[in-house]
């Protein structure tokens, strides 16, 4: 199919408009039909594409406005093929675990215009295109939080939009001056990536250049100290929208460094890598302690999410392929068993309307199905070898210690803090006798909710065992990246970190 790419930006978006016109009785089954559909084609994706060829496939392109270099251009790579498939597989399972919620029918119009936005952001090759997604993605999302929220709902929403707003702005007079400064030196306009990454700016640009960048990136992350947003965004969202923002929302700022930060401003990325990668240790260690001092569970997991990003930071400022390929493997690794967390904590709360821990206990002998998928979802949570969440985190501090072997040891403090919050989370709510009388009637996993469930624990087990697949055209990809960025560096101090990070690994 030689349109596959804008087939699966937008069939979802025809999807969703059509949806306006399906009866509410039909929309369940209507929505799991398209997500299931889109999901397919992105396996279809998968099966046709080369895993041996580390560039951009099935690419398209059509001019919008010429005169200013704006063109629709979608490609995929190693690097975003995965995403993609994720993306499409949560909104599916998303979808399939909605529960009785008010309004059902525009609940699921809207997460297929989310949909819309994520896969374009991940396909686009054109920074105004991608911009235009990236922007797009945060009406579904506010949409969902200020409707189906909790009590704070509209406070939350707000701090959530204006947040990543205001960073999307700066990064967007990034983005114009570098069309500017290409127009400049070819004496055209464009913005498209593959010509970007021809330009070689000099330093003192790249190093503003990247802070640019960086702001709006960093919001999205979200990394220390704009984090603060998230917890509110996660409190107050309604589960399916908790399960999105985690396992695919907060990867376009990760994303982002991978595809503009790095290739653009390789020089500026080595300069300011120390800084950053105390930054990421720091949302290590100090949102695991605010995770394990939680009182909520959904709560906790939100925490965790921040410290286990800071982990994808420190993967991808590692400049060498072993890094970056593990902080690809942990945004997909993270946005499942995420996913897969906020999902479990939206099936006890469906039960008994609360997610404080001291409510529950006990809850093991009551509902051992429920005990078993959330016993093996944390311990991938907490990087537990043969699990999907030990190859990512392994991959990223191994990568990160050859450039500094200290920060990369508090990087893996994120293992053991982990396994402290989230142990002690499964002791309370699972283990001891049940004190509440509400707890001791409560029914296990029903089947529409195994069917979300299950899935996302065969791929935790699965790719944890055997990663291979996903590892090797993520793994090519990233090591043409670093190669360009090799190149392209002007810097003694940048090549020697690309290139003696990247040598290193060859060599072993």
């Amino acid at each position: 199919m030689e349109n596959i790419l804008s087939v699966l930006i937008f069939f979802p978006l025809v999807a969703a408009m059509l949806g306006f016109v399906v009866k509410k009785d039909s929309i369940r089954v209507y929505g799991i039909t398209v997500a299931a559909i889109e999901f397919l084609l992105t396996l279809w994706l998968w099966f046709a594409f080369d895993s041996n060829n580390p560039g951009f496939q099935f690419i398209e392109f059509i001019p919008l406005v010429p005169d200013f270099g704006i063109n629709y251009y979608v490609g995929v790579d190693g690097i975003s093929l995965f995403i993609v498939i994720m993306a499409a597989m949560i909104t599916l399972l998303g979808i399939i675990a909605l529960g009785e919620i008010k309004d059902l029918k525009n609940m699921i119009i809207t997460l297929l215009f989310l949909e819309v936005a994520m896969v374009g952001v991940f396909l686009s090759l054109d920074a105004i295109v991608f911009y235009l997604f990236w922007e797009f993605s945060l009406v579904p999302m506010l949409y969902i939080i200020g409707a189906w929220g909790g009590e704070k709902r509209l406070y939350a929403a707000i701090k959530f939009f204006l947040y990543t707003f205001a960073g999307s702005l700066i990064m967007l007079v990034g983005m114009l001056y570098i069309a500017y400064i290409y127009h400049s030196v070819a004496g055209v306009w464009s913005f498209s990536l593959t010509d970007w990454y021809a330009l070689v700016l000099p330093i003192s640009v790249q190093k503003w250049l990247f802070w640019a960048f960086f702001l709006g990136f960093a919001i999205k992350v979200p990394m220390f100290p704009f984090h603060t947003w998230l917890p509110y965004a996660h409190g107050q969202a309604p589960t399916v929208g908790s399960v999105i923002l985690a396992a695919v929302l907060l990867k376009m700022g990760t994303y982002g460094f991978v595809r503009f930060s790095l290739p653009l401003f390789p020089d500026a990325s080595v300069l300011y890598l120390t800084p950053i990668a105390v930054i990421a240790v720091i949302m290590i260690i100090y949102t695991a302690m605010v995770a394990y001092a939680q009182k909520d569970m959904k709560q906790v997991i939100a925490y965790s999410s921040i410290s286990h990003m800071g982990v994808i930071i420190l993967g991808i400022f590692a400049m060498n392929p072993e890094g970056i390929t593990g902080s690809v493997f942990l945004m997909l690794s993270h946005g499942i068993v995420s996913g897969a967390l906020f999902l479990l904590v939206g099936v006890i709360y469906d039960r008994r309307h609360t997610k404080l821990m001291s409510e529950f206990g006990g809850l093991a002998s009551v509902m051992p199905k429920y005990a078993v998928i959330y016993g093996i979802t944390l311990m991938a949570s907490v990087g537990l070898p043969l699990t999907i969440g030990f190859v990512g985190e392994y991959l990223s501090l191994a990568g990160f210690f050859r450039v500094s072997p200290i920060l990369a040891f508090l990087g893996g403090f994120s293992i053991i803090l982990g396994a402290v919050y989230m142990l002690s989370l499964y002791k309370k709510s699972f283990f001891g006798p049940v004190t509440k009388e509400e707890n001791k009637k409560l029914k296990d996993l029903n089947t529409r909710e195994l069917t979300a469930l299950i899935p996302l624990v065969a791929i935790i087990i699965w790719l944890g065992v055997y990663p291979k697949p996903v590892l090797g055209p993520i793994d090519n990809s990233v090591k043409a990246l670093v190669a360009f960025m090799e190149q392209k560096a002007q810097t003694p101090e940048a090549k020697q970190i690309i290139h003696v990070s990247r040598s290193t690994k060859e060599a072993k």
